[in-house]
């Protein structure tokens, strides 16, 4: 009985990559962010150039980024979708260039079967899917052909319409309703749990208060025994705290205060925009933890 405890721990502290690499969130893992749009929340339009995107995930892997997530598609409150071939011509042409000299593990942020399938023959590793495999039918069966990790995010409605009255009447409760529905249906599918991540999707159909909720009580989603993944980065709840609403790169202190919680009570993955930032602020929580 202990054995097996033990083997359900070791487990839910891992991530097995298809090439058998494995990530161990036992440490706090950051996961880069490069939005190839022209018009994502904070960095739309920064990366739209192919060599310009390639020499930001060179950056933020000098600077200790363990993931480098690679979006072809805003997700921003109120955007629209783009078509399957614009998004292709903007992610694949990166993951190669990125491949070529590192071997840190890709992210493709997409909902689109095909784009993921493309993505992963490209080099991509892991796909993040802020739908959960609900957008695209076919988007299971690319994760479980694959045997890629995969990102479940907890999203009310689409991006165009989520923030348009988002309510719930107990935010915690509906989100592990909503974990327990996806993770039955990957599991149906041999997804097994050493390749699912949790995210419970800050900002994504939440109210200031759901978001708050969803931090302070991440502990709770542990009953999954699956990493859990938070992006606070520099997004409107913070601006909605601190009184900057208008400049999402100006809210980095917000980004690193809400993410220092968020491991605190139990994140394993912090995804964000400002990798070397996050990962000093993590090196003095570790520090202090070590001497507590």
């Amino acid at each position: 009985m202990l054995s097996m405890v033990n083997q359900l721990a070791h487990r839910a502290g891992e991530i097995r990559l298809a090439n058998g690499h494995i990530l161990d969130t036992r440490r706090t893992l950051v996961m880069g962010v490069i939005n190839v749009t022209p018009d994502s929340f904070s960095d739309g339009g920064q990366y739209l150039d192919a060599d310009e995107a390639v020499a930001h995930a060179h950056r933020m892997i000098s600077d200790g980024a363990d993931i480098i997530d690679i979006g072809g598609e805003s997700s921003r409150p109120g955007s629209d979708p783009v078509d399957e071939k614009t998004e292709l011509d903007r992610v694949i042409p990166i993951i190669r260039e990125i491949r070529d000299f590192s071997d840190t593990p890709i992210s493709i942020d997409t909902t689109k079967a095909e784009v993921a399938r493309q993505a992963v023959l490209a080099g991509a590793d892991i796909i993040n899917d802020i739908s959960a495999l609900r957008f695209d039918r076919e988007m299971v069966e690319v994760v479980a052909e694959n045997r890629a990790p995969v990102v479940l995010m907890h999203m009310l409605g689409i991006p165009k319409t989520m923030q348009v009255d988002p309510s719930y009447a107990d935010c915690i409760s509906e989100v592990m309703q909503f974990f327990s529905e996806r993770l039955h249906h990957c599991l149906n599918y041999g997804i097994t749990k050493e390749r699912i991540i949790l995210d419970p999707g800050i900002g994504f159909g939440k109210r200031l208060q759901d978001n708050l909720t969803i931090i302070s009580r991440l502990k709770e989603f542990k009953t999954f025994e699956c990493p859990i993944m938070l992006g606070t980065s520099r997004k409107s709840f913070i601006g909605m705290i601190s009184g900057e609403k208008d400049h999402p790169e100006s809210r980095i202190g917000g980004s690193l205060a809400s993410a220092l919680i968020a491991i605190m009570n139990g994140a394993n993955i912090i995804r964000v925009h400002d990798v070397a930032e996050t990962i000093e602020a993590i090196k003095i929580h570790r520090a202090l933890k070590e001497i507590g």
